[in-house]
């Protein structure tokens, strides 16, 4: 089975989004159109920034996927988190853009505690002076950005967007379905 998702498809005003999902690695298989619990073992993305989900109705773990090919699942996996061999929701990242970005990330919940404000990214948290290895809280000002559990861009994948909560994220539980935790150790913008 095989997927191409575009833009109108997903309600966007943009005709260049295109996403084709691939049956076999190395783009083979039949490409066909968009359909619900499409699954893919290979990726080619034509629109800037997609999130996919291991699960329908965009639950489960986040996975970051930016323009390019993903021949395999170890490609949106990375490295040093869940890895998962299924995709099966999909939805496009829309205000990425790094002229602009800001986020703020809170020791505590409710915006609460030590506070320190981003605008560049940040392979190690710990390495730029942030005490504490869990962050309770994040406001997201500007930008599309990619939080991960551990330094180095490795872990879980949390896709914070300044248009999903307003941009407050006011407990870790709000970062995705699969935050278990306020461990995050790297963060960066997304790119587009």
């Amino acid at each position: 089975m095989c997927c191409v998702c575009q833009g109108k498809d997903l309600g966007l005003e943009k005709k260049d989004g295109v996403l084709s999902l691939f049956d076999h690695s190395n783009q083979g298989g039949d490409r066909g159109r968009s359909e619900p619990g499409a699954e893919a073992s290979q990726l080619s993305l034509f629109f800037p920034s997609w999130v996919a989900f291991e699960y329908p109705d965009f639950q489960g773990q986040q996975f970051i996927l930016e323009k390019g090919d993903y021949p395999r699942w170890s490609a949106w996996s990375g490295s040093g988190g869940h890895h998962s061999d299924q995709l099966l929701s999909f939805r496009p990242v829309l205000c990425a853009n790094h002229s602009d970005s800001r986020v703020t990330l809170f020791e505590g919940d409710n915006f609460q505690g030590c506070k320190f404000e981003l605008t560049d990214d940040y392979p190690s948290l710990p390495s730029m002076g942030w005490a504490s290895k869990d962050v309770g809280s994040l406001k997201v000002s500007s930008g599309a950005w990619v939080a991960y559990q551990y330094p180095g861009y490795r872990g879980y994948q949390y896709v914070l967007e300044r248009d999903r909560h307003s941009g407050e994220f006011r407990n870790y539980s709000e970062f995705g379905t699969q935050a278990h935790t306020g461990l995050l150790q790297s963060i960066r913008r997304v790119q587009h």
